[in-house]
């Protein structure tokens, strides 16, 4: 599975490593050993004080279509009481000390865009579109969404994008501060690394103690995670979930 997640560390822009979603023949949906393959990606980062900064990349017209339906059929199924791999990877990302910037290209959906929330820079193409159908999937927010969009974007559009499961374009999710800018398509990959290697570069300390005062507290972040994660894994498991996933595989599979 590890071929599904790309990890580089590209010469021209030292100092920084990209986890790729590598799976576009299923829009770079994310299964169970993808998130702990980015887990160990961003425990690694961490770890090397020769990477400054990290960068989520997508495939071509696709960032992600976020988590694999059959994956959440599966844990809906299975009657554990473990929570679902999204939530080390969540959580990870959320305490991750070290600059984070995200070039979405195309589809983001749901985790596609809350994981956006937890990047400092966002870059997206002009043809990207950010939507987040969890309670059509009879889900609720994740990531602590339902805490940071609010704050970032205010009462309505958080709503209009977590519950109403309304789209964002790309101009819509800049005004509304969900991103910072928007390219060309073809423009992405080369700002989003230009962005990576430029935060990569400067004075570390410095930096580091800037991230942290903007990011505020991140133990109000974890809680509110753990709580959304609460209905969540129960949503998950119910009835009417259940069949939201089997009808979604079923048009899938036609």
């Amino acid at each position: 599975m590890s071929d599904l997640i790309l990890i580089e560390q590209p010469e021209r822009f030292a100092g920084v490593t990209v986890i790729r979603f590598n799976r576009p023949d299923k829009k770079n949906a994310i299964t169970s050993p993808m998130y702990r393959t980015m887990v160990a990606a961003l425990k690694a980062a961490s770890d090397d004080p020769a990477i400054r900064a990290v960068a989520f990349l997508g495939s071509e017209g696709c960032f992600s279509a976020g988590n694999d339906m059959a994956d959440f059929l599966a844990y809906a199924m299975s009657g554990t009481t473990e929570p679902p791999a999204a939530v080390d990877f969540l959580k990870t990302l959320a305490t991750f000390d070290k600059p984070l910037v995200s070039g979405v290209d195309g589809l983001a959906i749901g985790i596609g865009t809350t994981l956006n929330l937890h990047c400092d820079l966002t870059i997206a193409s002009s043809r990207s579109l950010f939507r987040t159908p969890f309670v059509d999937l009879a889900l609720v927010p994740e990531a602590a969404s339902s805490l940071l969009a609010p704050r970032i974007m205010g009462h309505q559009r958080a709503f209009a994008l977590l519950v109403a499961g309304e789209g964002f374009s790309a101009e819509a999710a800049r005004e509304a501060g969900l991103i910072w800018k928007v390219v060309e398509a073809g423009e992405v990959e080369a700002e989003t690394l230009r962005l990576a290697a430029a935060l990569a570069a400067k004075p570390v300390g410095a930096l580091k103690i800037a991230r942290d005062l903007v990011r505020g507290n991140t133990q109000e972040v974890l809680a509110r995670m753990d709580e959304e994660m609460v209905h969540f894994a129960s949503q998950l498991k119910s009835a009417e979930a259940r069949a939201g996933f089997e009808a979604f595989l079923q048009r899938s599979n036609r």
